[in-house]
C-alpha cells in the first residue's frame, strides 16, 4: 500500500524577516532524502515544502489530502516533519491548563491586532483534530524540530556560529486572560482523556526536538546549518541503517546532543512502537 511523506522547512517568513532561521530548509530536504533512501518511500510519495511554499494553507492542504487518502484506504503510513519556529496563542477551547495553545509558524505568519491571525498560524489543536481522523491501520510518524514554549530560552552553546532558538514570543494580546504555568504542555497526538488516548494514539508516533519547556536549536554542523535534533536523528539513522528500535535511536540522538545542547528530545508513543524500528 502507498505511503506519504510531507517534509516542511521554513527559514524565511514573509512579514517577519527578523524571525529568519538557517537550518530548517536543510532539515526538510534531509528528512525527505532519508525517507527515499532508507525508509522505502518512492520519489512520488515524498513532498517537500520550503519557505514561500510552506504557507498555512499549503501545509494543511497536503496534510488533509493525505488524511483523506488514508481514510479511503489508500495509505498505510504517513510521515510529517516540520522544522520552523514554535510559538503560543490563546487557547479558545479551554483544554490547556495554562490557557495557551502551542502553535507552529508557517511562512505567512501574521498578526491580527495584537494577537496572531488564526488564518496564518497552525495550532496544536488543528493538527490534533486532523490526525485523530486517521484509521488505526495507518501509522503516523511526526517529527517536530521546533520549540514548544518560551520558558527557558537559552543562550548560545557555541561562540562561533551560535545556535538560534526556534521560538518566537507571541504578541501581547495572546496573553490576555491566560494563566501562565512554569511548565507548558507540548503538542500531543492522542485524545484528551487517558482511555481514549490509548486507543486513538496507538498508531501515532511523535518525535520532538526538546521537552515542553525547552527550545530546539538551529545550529551549525559540518559546514551547514541544521536543526540539532534533525541533524543527529538523520546521522543516527544513516549510521545504523534503520536497524534499531525507535527507543534505541532516541538514546543515540540524546547522547549526541548531550554536553553540546541543553535540549532533550522526546519520543511519545506506546511501548510496542518504541520497541520497533521505523517502518520501511
Amino acid at each position: 500500500m502507498a505511503r506519504r511523506a510531507i517534509c516542511v522547512g521554513i527559514n524565511k517568513f514573509a512579514k517577519f524577516p527578523q524571525f529568519e532561521l538557517r537550518g530548517c530548509v536543510n532539515d526538510a530536504k534531509d528528512m525527505a532524502a532519508l525517507a527515499r533512501s532508507l525508509l522505502g518511500f518512492k520519489a512520488k510519495e515524498v513532498s517537500v515544502l520550503t519557505d514561500a511554499q510552506a504557507t498555512k494553507a499549503a501545509i494543511l492542504a497536503k496534510l488533509k489530502a493525505a488524511v483523506a487518502d488514508a481514510k479511503a484506504g489508500k495509505l498505510s503510513y504517513l510521515l510529517f516533519s516540520l522544522s520552523s519556529h514554535g510559538t503560543q496563542l490563546a487557547d479558545p477551547s479551554g483544554d490547556e491548563p495554562d490557557g495557551m495553545d502551542e502553535a507552529f509558524v508557517p511562512y505567512d505568519i501574521a498578526q491580527k491586532g495584537d494577537a496572531w491571525d488564526p488564518a496564518h498560524i497552525i495550532s496544536d489543536d488543528e493538527l490534533h483534530d486532523l490526525f485523530v481522523q486517521l484509521p488505526s491501520t495507518v501509522l503516523l510518524e511526526v517529527f517536530l524540530d521546533t520549540c514548544h514554549s518560551g520558558s527557558g530560552l537559552r543562550g548560545a552553546e557555541f561562540s562561533l556560529n551560535a545556535p538560534r532558538a526556534r521560538y518566537v514570543a507571541p504578541p501581547a494580546g495572546e496573553f490576555q486572560g491566560a494563566v501562565r504555568q512554569r511548565s507548558v504542555r507540548g503538542f500531543t497526538l492522542g485524545a484528551p482523556d487517558a482511555a481514549a488516548r490509548e486507543v486513538a494514539g496507538a498508531h501515532h508516533v511523535l518525535w520532538t526536538g526538546c521537552k515542553s519547556n525547552q527550545t530546539s536549536a538551529d545550529a551549525y554542523f559540518d559546514g551547514r546549518y541544521s536543526g540539532a535534533f534533525t541533524y543527529w536523528y538523520v546521522k543516527v539513522m544513516k549510521e545504523t541503517g534503520n536497524q534499531l528500535a525507535r527507543k534505541a535511536v532516541m538514546q543515540k540522538v540524546r547522547a549526541g546532543l548531550k554536553g553540546k545542547f541543553t535540549q532533550v528530545p522526546q519520543l511519545e508513543t506506546n511501548a510496542t512502537n518504541r520497541a520497533q524500528a521505523i517502518a520501511h
